[in-house]
């Protein structure tokens, strides 16, 4: 009789965000949310609308990054400071 070997998959629990994490609550369209149902079907975008929507919104934060973005505007720090000099 042949042996049949089987592999079971070991899950690993999801390592821990070494950075702190902030809450952040949208509104958005039906159709918005119809389409993050359809990415979280494909499984490679999380397992719910907040997740598909971080993912996504991680991603186009990269592009910027990548595309220097974030240099070519005032950053919400400069603005405080500059808030905190101006005398009233």
């Amino acid at each position: 009789m042949p042996k049949l070997w089987h592999f079971f998959a070991v899950i690993m629990p999801k390592a821990q965000n070494l950075i702190k994490t902030e809450h952040l609550t949208i509104s958005t369209t039906p159709p918005i949310v119809g389409f993050l149902t359809r990415l979280v079907a494909t499984g490679l975008y999380g397992k719910n609308h907040a997740e598909a929507a971080e993912r996504l919104l991680s991603r186009a934060i990269e592009e910027l990054i990548a595309n220097d973005f974030f240099s070519k505007i005032p950053s919400p720090s400069a603005d405080l400071s500059l808030a905190k000099n101006k005398k009233v």
